[in-house]
């Protein structure tokens, strides 16, 4: 069966539940690719296939507020046992390093790192259970945190949708390129801004050192 007679058997309603299930899994503390859903949804969504990119971008609003409130009252109830057992199940996203580094960006930022830790692929799944942890009063999170993930996700969906109908118009005889590009792309963008990162956090590591000296 040829992709495009594939993508058009996909109900919108499960493409939907997908991305609010994912993104609500991620910001709950779930280590999943949620940009990466949220991006393949909207180019779909560009390929006219019944997907509205409108449910796209709630969907992936609801489930980024929905999750990061639940992983905000487990961080709230669990603290640092949660992060210790998380550490040892998932030590590339949430050890002592990972932590730490949150940790200094919260102390400094405040509800500035719920908004734009939406936008960062490591604080995306820590922002919700550290906030807690953290003690950060609730209706400030919650602010916070429900206009970053729809900016995120309602900007995050349009901007590829319209790439992806401008996409349509070059490839519309290779289409499923534009589909791959788009989910290489979202792979390797967090990849950079991980690696980014770890390179402030060593940075910041070494100010510290040379302070202490």
């Amino acid at each position: 069966m040829h992709i495009d007679h594939w993508l058009q058997t996909v109900p919108p309603l499960l493409v939907y539940l997908t991305v609010a299930g994912v993104i609500g899994l991620e910001s709950l503390g779930i280590p999943l690719p949620g940009e990466i859903v949220l991006v393949s949804a909207a180019l779909l969504s560009s390929r006219h296939l019944g997907i509205d990119p409108m449910w796209v971008a709630i969907c992936g609003s609801a489930g980024a507020i929905v999750g990061d409130s639940i992983g905000y009252a487990i961080g709230r109830k669990g603290g640092k046992r949660l992060f210790d057992w998380a550490g040892r199940k998932f030590p590339k996203h949430f050890g002592p390093e990972h932590i730490a580094n949150a940790e200094r960006i919260f102390a400094r930022r405040g509800v500035w790192a719920v908004f734009f830790g939406r936008f960062v692929a490591v604080l995306r799944i820590l922002c919700g259970p550290l906030a807690g942890s953290l003690h950060m009063r609730y209706p400030k999170f919650l602010a916070a945190n429900a206009l970053g993930g729809i900016v995120w996700a309602a900007g995050t969906t349009y901007a590829v949708y319209y790439l992806g109908v401008v996409a349509e118009q070059w490839l519309s005889r290779f289409s499923y390129v534009a589909l791959g590009i788009a989910v290489v792309g979202g792979v390797v963008i967090s990849l950079v801004v991980k690696k980014r990162m770890t390179h402030r956090r060593e940075e910041n590591e070494l100010v510290e050192t040379n302070a202490d000296h």
